[in-house]
């Protein structure tokens, strides 16, 4: 005989019963687990917001006001001065040192990492950029970019057009994807690997018709046919 609609709800609400009254015995058995990880929770908590607050918040503000002279320089390419500062103004490097837990100091080693490649000191730039965090697509696509270039400078073709496909596929846009994907490719070729440097162009061809870098791309992808 089935059960009345009464005695399912009776059961129902037995069962919950039964539940909340285990709860409660749990909590009243680990009381004190659990008051001390509740507390360590708001101790953890606490300490992150102060520390963001009370430390970082001033110390970002400060970078703020450090790093200006550092980019002008820079973009007057004044690359030594952009590092290294003109005795009164700190360069990139201090920053860097001074103020690494900020995202000043992040902009930083992406500025000193540039500034390095313009120096021809590639390994001292592919350093500062392979420790910079991009928070923006373009300037990261940029920022591994850079790096391929120091590669290509160094001889070191395989990572050079392993680092340009990266470039091109971080935040893939318009601009800077066909160009990355181009240096790949010239790349590739230089290193016989005409069946990737044909894909590539392709992908110009195909994604980026638009491109100034498509304009003369059917040459491209002829030559690496031609070479396979």
């Amino acid at each position: 005989m089935a059960k009345s609609k009464k005695q399912v709800q009776d059961t129902g609400a037995e069962s919950l019963e039964n539940a909340l009254t285990r709860t409660e015995q749990y909590i009243e058995n680990n009381q004190k687990s659990l008051t001390i990880i509740v507390l360590a929770i708001i101790v953890i908590v606490g300490t992150f917001l102060g520390y963001r607050k009370l430390y970082i918040a001033p110390m970002e503000e400060e970078a703020q006001s450090q790093i200006f002279a550092a980019e002008q320089y820079f973009e007057r390419d004044s690359f030594n001065l952009a590092l290294y500062g003109d005795g009164n103004y700190l360069g990139f490097v201090d920053i860097i040192d001074s103020y690494s837990p900020t995202k000043v100091g992040n902009l930083a080693r992406y500025y000193a990492g540039i500034s390095y490649r313009e120096l021809g000191e590639y390994e001292e730039a592919i350093d500062n950029l392979k420790r910079f965090s991009p928070k923006d697509k373009m300037i990261g696509s940029v920022a591994y970019g850079a790096i391929a270039d120091c590669y290509v400078e160094l001889g070191k073709l395989n990572e050079a057009a392993k680092q340009y496909v990266k470039a091109a596929n971080y935040g893939a846009n318009n601009f800077s994807t066909p160009i990355m994907l181009m240096k790949a490719g010239m790349v590739y070729e230089e290193i016989e690997k005409y069946a990737e440097a044909l894909k590539v162009y392709e992908t110009i061809k195909a994604d980026y018709p638009k491109s100034s870098e498509a304009r003369e791309i059917e040459k491209y992808i002829t030559r690496a046919k031609l070479s396979l």
